[in-house]
């Protein structure tokens, strides 16, 4: 069983930037696409940032020109830079892959890392 480690969050004030790493246990095939998710308190897991295997990406709306996702598939790890952090970004981000034939999650969800956005 493959397991994801999502690390790099903290404590920042707004306008301020972190950036996220998500590191695999073992290979990702390339039908995999890697995404990151956030999950503020109280709300439902929400999609942030996907990329496919040939570095073709695609951002939420409220991230976009903000927050930039990349995947280094030698080290089989995926990161998120976000810049110009806002307190509503706060949440607990995941990371987790997706078959793009079959949709199914390449593991278990992780820990996740915590983020938070205050002055």
């Amino acid at each position: 069983q493959v397991q994801l480690v999502e690390s790099g969050g903290g404590l920042v004030q707004p306008g301020g930037s972190l950036r996220l790493s998500c590191a695999a246990s073992g290979y990702i095939p390339m039908t995999y696409a890697m995404d990151w998710y956030r999950q503020a308190p109280g709300k439902q897991r929400e999609l942030v940032a996907t990329i496919t295997s040939e570095g073709r990406t695609n951002y939420a709306d409220s991230v976009k020109g903000r927050f930039t996702i990349s995947r280094d598939n030698a080290k089989n790890t995926v990161y998120l830079q976000m810049n110009s952090l806002k307190p509503e970004d706060t949440a607990v981000y995941y990371c987790n892959g997706r078959n793009r034939f079959s949709g199914s999650y390449y593991s278990s969800w992780g820990q996740g890392t915590q983020v938070t956005v205050s002055s």
